[in-house]
């Protein structure tokens, strides 16, 4: 129980992220609230670009993290052994990225986000 609720929050928190990535990516107006503040108000071209390739990056950490608690992807189980603590790694540097930003209101909504993110990946690497 615990594993699967620890895989669904994390999957529930990188929707969260994605779901960001894409309104950025789409042209939404939040850039000081992503990669350091460095591009206040609508990202340049290029970093819209970065933001959909962070998307598929993020979508595979979660199916990752849901293969590992045995919630999607079967298959994928013995990938997935080693996998999450790649998982777990990009948490970790991630949460650290988010605490130690420039922004304000980058580290105020994300830090929180990607410390849970940690732990609750953690919580399935350990688990299974």
């Amino acid at each position: 129980m615990t594993l699967t609720l620890a895989a669904t929050g994390f999957s529930i928190l990188i929707t969260i992220v994605i779901l960001f990535q894409a309104a950025l990516a789409a042209g939404m107006p939040w850039g000081e609230y992503a990669m350091g503040g460095k591009f206040p108000g609508r990202l340049p071209a290029p970093m819209r670009v970065a933001c959909l390739i962070q998307i598929v990056i993020l979508a595979l950490l979660a199916l990752i993290v849901l293969s590992k608690a045995d919630i999607l992807l079967p298959g994928w189980r013995e990938l997935a052994d080693v996998a999450v603590w790649f998982v777990v790694a990009f948490s970790v540097v991630a949460s650290v990225l988010n605490l130690i930003t420039k922004s304000v209101r980058e580290r105020r909504i994300w830090a929180p986000v990607s410390i849970l993110m940690l732990i609750s990946s953690l919580i399935v690497a350990l688990g299974g």
